[in-house]
């Protein structure tokens, strides 16, 4: 387990890991033949190992290193807060910077978001969203509301609550005798479109599969969650922003929450600030967390509007409030993450640049995957770009999962100093907003690289 190197005692890091750790969506066993790679640094897009080797981080460590690793300005803020208050019981107390958060994510939310509970992480924010809906229609006049909708291969969190509105097996499969029972409505899915239509150009035709839903059980519904534009777990599928305009209006038609997941794409992930912001609707609630403290700090938060608070405000003795809290709600130290991230992004000039690369990066990949033989489709919006590899390109046949080909890739890629970490079959990047040309050409390289290595 150590080793001495002149005058200093050398452990392996790695071989203590395992005798410890049991890592987060891993079959450790794997960890046999790739061990856990010891991070000693980050800068920028990039994090070093212990022996000084660099990889590029092109999916922002599980997508939440909005504006790079170590970034000066949120570090500083964190470092200045950490000496004034570290923490603090949210109940009955507050902070400046948990109150200038909120005054500024009012400024830059869809419109109508104003009213914010503390959670501290996603799939908690997931939980809280569906009881505070839940709780509003039964303290509504509703309470035959208590159903929830979702789309399928959804992703929404891994705690009960939020692995039950989710649809991807991976992760559901086992757990399906322990879930709550949910009213599943058929994805869009534009790669394989039942309807024969492209995403640039149709009316999402595939709408009806939503409309039937509704019309047998909108009225036992409380509350439809959606990943806004884009599925990220099931293989960074995205949709066309007219699906999110006909499901607002279907919802307000079934009195029925609009609940968006925007943890994954909230904060400049899809090109602008908010997915929702593409359809130009806003929906009743809305989960944040990942780049919100730009991958500092452990933070969620549900938003929405004051309709829905205004139904919990009542006195005490009525039962009414929301009696849900969270240890870590509204910690000051990721609160000063999060406003030091809406520093930096406000003047719109971090989002405008990584649009502009955006443009550069998608053609790039489009160039040099598209006319693979295994490649399916190549799908973007924003930074994030997603290559489907198939076995079949003609009839969009998918390899089988047991040949974890998307897996082989990412381990060729390691090698070259790249994370790729594919979801199943799909190579995907979603790179910090601060990624440079020259590193996008690496990554794209690497990628392909390796991608050839394993389907020659």
């Amino acid at each position: 387990m150590t080793a001495i190197v002149g005058d200093k005692i050398m452990q392996n890091w790695a071989e203590k890991d395992l005798e410890y750790i049991w890592h987060p969506c891993s079959q450790m066993k794997d960890y046999e033949t790739l061990a856990p790679i010891v991070i000693e640094k980050g800068e920028g897009v990039y994090l070093f190992d212990e022996n000084g080797k660099r990889y590029v981080d092109v999916i922002s460590s599980w997508w939440c290193n909005l504006l790079g690793h170590c970034n000066p300005h949120i570090s500083d803020a964190v470092k200045a807060q950490i000496d004034n208050l570290e923490h603090v019981i949210f109940a009955n107390f507050t902070h400046k910077q948990a109150i200038m958060l909120c005054e500024r994510l009012t400024n830059i939310l869809p419109k109508g978001l104003c009213k914010f509970n503390f959670t501290d992480n996603g799939s908690s924010a997931i939980e809280a969203a569906m009881k505070i809906s839940f709780q509003y229609h039964a303290q509504t006049g509703n309470p035959q509301k208590i159903k929830f909708m979702a789309l399928t291969d959804a992703y929404h969190g891994e705690t009960i609550g939020a692995l039950s509105v989710g649809d991807c097996d991976l992760y559901t499969k086992l757990y399906k005798p322990i879930l709550m029972d949910i009213i599943k409505v058929q994805a869009p899915d534009c790669f394989r479109c039942p309807y024969g239509k492209c995403r640039e150009n149709c009316e999402c035709e595939c709408f009806e599969q939503a409309e039937k839903m509704f019309e047998k059980y909108g009225d036992e519904t409380c509350a439809m969650l959606v990943e806004p534009l884009l599925q990220g777990s099931a293989g960074m599928k995205v949709y066309p922003p007219l699906y999110l305009k006909k499901l607002r209006k279907l919802c307000d038609k079934f009195n029925v929450h609009l609940l968006a997941d925007e943890i994954a794409t909230g904060f400049g992930r899809t090109g602008k600030m908010f997915a929702f912001d593409w359809a130009e609707v806003s929906p009743d609630i809305m989960c944040l967390s990942k780049g919100l403290t730009g991958g500092y700090m452990p933070c969620a938060i549900v938003a929405t509007t004051p309709k829905i608070y205004d139904a919990f405000y009542d006195e005490y003795s009525t039962g009414k409030a929301f009696m849900h809290s969270h240890t870590y709600s509204g910690n000051p130290m990721a609160c000063s993450a999060a406003n030091a991230v809406l520093d930096l992004l406000e003047d719109g000039e971090i989002l405008k640049k990584a649009n502009e690369n955006a443009v550069y990066f998608n053609q790039k990949i489009r160039e040099k995957f598209l006319s693979h033989k295994n490649v399916g489709e190549v799908r973007s919006i924003g930074l994030i770009n997603a290559i489907e590899l198939v076995k079949n390109k003609d009839t969009k046949e998918p390899f089988e999962s047991k040949l974890r080909i998307g897996y082989q890739i990412y381990k060729k890629a390691l090698d070259k100093g790249v994370i790729l970490r594919p979801l199943g079959n799909v190579i995907y990047f979603n790179p910090p907003l601060i990624i440079e040309r020259k590193d996008m050409d690496f990554v794209i390289d690497v990628a392909y690289e390796s991608m050839c290595e394993i389907l020659s």
